[in-house]
């Protein structure tokens, strides 16, 4: 990358029994385009007697993608649907006004070790379908666009680049793009890339300019459309951005909006059982402090 405006290395947060890597949002820098959250779930191996079980909490304002390296999670929501997602699926739902989800480990495999390892991601909505009516879309992992350029292995997970186009239904011009080398190799996104642009290093490492950097580091650009970088062997990175939106976006939570009267009532909504049940569940998570509240915020 010609130009590197933060660098900074995955900061560990609890999420139930997992250690899950805190990407998005940081204090120097609340979105990327239209991305505004991002964990690192794992990886982490369960024993026979550990699984995940996250009850279920709501959503708004946002789309989730759920992408998986390793293991399995069950999806259950309040539209009433139940799908299991596997590696390479996409898991999309759109919150909109409002969802709630819970995200388990499968039945079958509640007794037994498991590993689990994968991508947890939130988009904002533009302004004019942050209220939108809820709607979820999973999409196998042999529809997703993916082809290769020498030992270079691509994979278009999300958005438009390339002339190529993910099934998976966004709203706002974006990019998640996966890129794994075989060998060292020198990468080059001139021009191809566009709005603001990070790149995650999985595992592996990345060198530009003379610099080095080692897996669980987030590289973010000035300049999108110089994006340059060399690969290491065995490294895979995770590319994503896309055009930013007009207006600022808060976050209490679960909840994203650009209006900070949407998000008091989304609160008192959850707080008071006036969202919508997820069929089969009895749980649910409390509202808590807001994780990422900035100075004299409320």
């Amino acid at each position: 990358m010609s130009t590197i405006d933060f660098i900074l290395e995955e900061k560990a947060a609890d999420i139930g029994n997992f250690l899950v890597g805190r990407l998005l949002p940081f204090r120097q820098k609340r979105n990327i385009g239209p991305f505004v959250f991002i964990d690192h779930m794992g990886p982490a191996a369960l024993k026979d007697y550990q699984n995940l079980d996250v009850p279920p909490h709501p959503h708004i304002g946002l789309s989730t993608l759920t992408y998986l390296f390793e293991g399995a999670i069950m999806h259950r929501d309040s539209l009433g649907n139940e799908i299991e997602i596997q590696p390479g699926a996409v898991n999309w739902m759109t919150a909109g006004k409002g969802v709630v989800h819970s995200e388990r480990t499968p039945d079958y495999l509640r007794t037994t070790d498991k590993f689990l390892h994968g991508l947890q991601i939130w988009v904002a909505l533009p302004k004019q379908l942050e209220q939108t009516t809820p709607s979820f879309t999973h999409i196998e992992a042999d529809h997703i666009p993916k082809w290769s350029e020498g030992d270079l292995e691509y994979k278009l997970i999300a958005g438009e680049l390339f002339g190529k186009k993910s099934p998976v239904p966004v709203y706002s011009k974006l990019y998640l793009l996966e890129i794994k080398s075989k060998t060292k190799q020198k990468i080059s996104l001139v021009n191809q890339l566009f709005g603001e642009s990070g790149l995650y290093i999985l595992e592996g490492s990345v060198s530009n300019q003379g610099h080095t950097y080692e897996a669980k580091h987030i590289l973010i650009t000035k300049e999108a459309h110089l994006c340059e970088f060399e690969m290491e062997a065995n490294t895979t990175v995770y590319i994503f951005g896309g055009d930013p939106f007009d207006e600022e976006r808060f976050i209490y939570w679960n909840f994203v909006s650009s209006d900070r009267e949407v998000i008091e009532q989304a609160k008192k909504d959850w707080q008071e059982g006036n969202f919508e049940k997820v069929p089969g569940e009895t749980e649910f998570v409390p509202l808590p402090p807001n994780p990422f509240k900035k100075e004299n915020e409320k």
